[in-house]
């Protein structure tokens, strides 16, 4: 029997909303990297965010943002900000109750993106 796609089993697009507020919230309390969001506009970033875990998770979004390497160009993220980052999600999945091999698959489908963020 063929497993559900990570969105389902993670629950669909209410909880990763959920999951999406509460990294955002972590994110402005990392002062790591909050000032790396300093002006960015916070909706458009959350409905951006669930666009592409959606996606990524096999939902039916489809992300209408920028490519990732577009969308970071000329940032010089660094190594350290972008696990900081990482931490800010995986402490969000924590707090909404993903299991950890949802929390797993999901931090390594964001953690693919790394090579078009970093040092761009």
């Amino acid at each position: 029997m063929k497993e559900a796609s990570l969105y389902d089993r993670l629950g669909g697009l209410g909880p990763i909303t959920g999951v999406v507020d509460k990294f955002v919230g972590n994110v402005a309390a990392d002062q790591r990297i909050n000032g790396r969001f300093a002006k960015a506009n916070i909706s458009l970033l959350k409905t951006r965010l669930v666009q592409q875990i959606c996606e990524a998770t096999g939902g039916p979004c489809k992300y209408q943002g920028k490519p990732m390497d577009i969308a970071h160009k000329g940032m010089n993220i660094n190594e350290a900000e972008f696990n900081a980052t990482g931490e800010a999600l995986g402490k969000a999945l924590d707090d909404s109750g993903v299991a950890a091999k949802e929390k797993n698959e999901l931090l390594a489908a964001i953690g693919s993106m790394q090579p078009d963020i970093v040092g761009k």
